[in-house]
């Protein structure tokens, strides 16, 4: 292939000169993207249910390794360590355990949330915390944890944050709050980690997960709400965890085309 194209001509002086524009080779020899890298081994914080194990599935059946942080045990036989992630030792733990089942990590994801919805005054101070322990802390527990592995290997984080996390709404004091803190803590890290590890920042809206059960008809999705399948929202996972080494996707903001909540 040509290592650079013509494009149309300009007029400099009278003269015309062609403008060369520099191409690169654009695909791999099996198509794959250039210089495109393994997914390799990916430790997956939330990985036994929702986003977390549609994460595991598409990760696995491409090829690569995942294994899982969670509070239960996930429902494949997937290599796991069970931990609560807003317990920053026990993610200390879980990590060391699962360098020794699978090996250090290439890539960490952190897919655990919760949430506590109502107004700030209804929702009880522990449960507000909890909320914001497992989406914010939990995060940054599990990047620590994982960062000298990461270091070494020049590999990825991939952040899980919301389209409530660029936008706020009534009745999500906790979760806009976790999930608002998720964007600064990534968007810090992109500054501090760069040319050392990858960072990703991944904006999913409504998917069709167990997210919503227990909730009040208030705060449930309707019956004809367009939610995500959240192994599509994984597949885009995968893509920021190929990315080949030097080249990042900073932020993905993956919605249905009718999504109300962003912009």
């Amino acid at each position: 292939m040509s290592s650079s194209t013509t494009d149309e001509p300009t007029t400099t002086g009278g003269q015309t000169a062609a403008v060369a524009l520099p191409t690169g080779p654009a695909v791999g020899p099996e198509g794959g993207m250039a210089g495109q890298r393994e997914i390799g081994t990916v430790y997956v914080t939330g990985g036994s249910s929702g986003l977390g194990a549609a994460v595991v599935e598409v990760v696995r059946a491409l090829g690569g390794t995942a294994a899982v942080i969670d509070r239960a045990a996930p429902a494949a036989d997937v290599p796991h360590a069970l931990a609560d992630v807003s317990d920053a030792a026990a993610v200390e733990r879980a990590v060391a355990e699962l360098v020794e089942q699978v090996g250090p990590p290439t890539a960490v994801v952190t897919a655990a949330g919760t949430d506590a919805v109502g107004r700030l005054e209804d929702v009880p101070a522990d449960r507000w915390a909890q909320v914001v322990g497992v989406n914010l802390i939990g995060t940054a527990a599990a990047v620590r944890a994982c960062l000298p592995h990461l270091k070494a290997a020049r590999g990825v984080v991939v952040t899980v944050s919301s389209s409530l996390g660029l936008r706020a709404a009534s009745d999500a004091s906790a979760y806009c709050a976790s999930k608002f803190g998720v964007v600064g803590l990534t968007r810090a890290l992109q500054l501090e980690l760069a040319g050392e590890v990858g960072v990703t920042m991944l904006v999913p809206a409504g998917m069709r997960t167990h997210f919503f059960d227990g909730r009040t008809e208030q705060y449930r999705p309707g019956p004809d709400a367009d939610l995500m399948d959240p192994r599509v929202v994984a597949h885009s996972v995968v893509h920021a965890l190929r990315q080949p080494v030097g080249t990042e996707v900073r932020e993905m903001v993956v919605t249905v085309s009718t999504e109300p909540s962003w912009p």
